[in-house]
């Protein structure tokens, strides 16, 4: 559909699994500003509510185009770093959704174009009623304690030397809590217990929701999981390794145990 100019807007560029941004890493732009040029090319809108009263709407296009000057192409894990965390939950919002619509483009049952309903965000088959809500993978992450030494790992899938709490994703028919026994004994070889909540987090990568936990060392030897784990370590609170960034909850995990520790303010959890 496209675009309308009958009210204040301000729009999410998304194309490629990558978001417009300025120079700046601004990341809403007014509509107005880019009227003209999104009409010109094929586009889907999704609307994502008010912003500060004003209405949002996600654009999502089929490939990149050079839109405005001074503006970049960034993927969601730099802006990251670099946007504040509201605007980052905003994203995390529009991508879940982005890779939602490109990926449930076609209905699953009958192969029919799917159609979308802004009111409920669903898609829709019109010729076999099928619907499909937004999809949300479960994920467990877990800290895992040993007196004042943190057990965390690095997969061959982490940039530079960065070491991490594990995690895993929930299968069919298992609880969280059982995912996180059967995990951290699939990845490292150990068993914990004294296992307890401590919040959770969206992680639009792309569909996860991050359910984070806390146990203590039960039994066992550090035994990598061939493939999923390339170096798995007990590391002295005082002395660790490259982390993650502060914005996300594995951070936070291990932030909270050592402010618990040294008798220091909590971390802010990330939203």
């Amino acid at each position: 559909m496209p675009l309308q100019t009958t009210q204040k807007n301000l729009l999410l560029i998304y194309a490629n699994n990558q978001f417009l941004c300025t120079d700046q890493y601004q990341v809403l732009f007014v509509l107005d500003d880019l009227f003209s040029s999104i009409n010109q090319v094929d586009h889907q809108i999704i609307s994502l509510g008010l912003w500060n009263n004003i209405p949002v709407h996600l654009v999502i296009l089929d490939k990149q185009y050079s839109l405005l000057s001074h503006t970049h192409w960034q993927s969601l894990r730099p802006l990251m770093l670099q946007i504040d965390p509201i605007t980052f939950k905003l994203l995390g919002y529009a991508a879940q959704l982005a890779t939602w619509a490109i990926d449930y483009k076609f209905c699953g049952r009958c192969g029919s174009r799917m159609q979308h309903n802004s009111k409920q965000h669903h898609m829709y088959c019109v010729a076999c009623n099928n619907i499909v809500y937004p999809r949300l993978n479960p994920c467990m992450i877990i800290l895992i304690t040993r007196g004042d030494e943190i057990l965390l790992a690095r997969s061959p899938r982490f940039a530079n030397n960065m070491y991490s709490t594990l995690a895993g994703f929930v299968e069919a028919g298992e609880s969280v809590e059982d995912c996180v026994h059967r995990e951290v004994h699939e990845e490292v070889g150990i068993t914990i217990n004294n296992l307890r909540y401590i919040g959770s987090q969206n992680w639009p990568y792309p569909y996860s929701l991050m359910l984070g936990f806390h146990a203590d060392y039960a039994a066992g030897e550090i035994t990598p999981q061939p493939d999923e784990i390339e170096d798995a370590q007990w590391f002295t609170i005082k002395k660790l390794p490259e982390l993650p960034p502060k914005q996300a909850i594995s951070r936070y995990l291990i932030d909270l145990y050592i402010a618990e520790k040294l008798a220091t303010a909590k971390p802010t959890f990330p939203h």
